[in-house]
């Protein structure tokens, strides 16, 4: 597992820039989002479907399923890489 954390202070934009670097369409992701970060289990997770302008798309869900916000993201921990047998 990798794991990306979003600088406090990064705008939109530059959390969707470092987002995109870190993860690929087709990856396992776990999402933590900031306001949630002492919980157990992370608010988000599943498979990187499409990177939208203001949300990082999961299981082809939109922000009111189980996308998130690029500015609501704290950590974002790659647990499978797309292409190492997930289906």
């Amino acid at each position: 597992m990798t794991e990306l954390t979003v600088p406090p202070d990064a705008d939109e934009q530059t959390a969707a820039d470092l987002v995109r670097e870190h993860v690929s369409v087709g990856d396992v992701v776990e999402i933590w989002n900031r306001e949630r970060t002492d919980a157990d289990d992370p608010e988000h997770s599943g498979e990187v479907t499409s990177f939208e302008p203001a949300y990082l798309e999961l299981d082809d869900q939109s922000p009111e399923g189980k996308s998130v916000r690029y500015d609501e993201i704290d950590t974002v921990i790659k647990a499978e890489a797309s292409g190492s047998g997930h289906q």
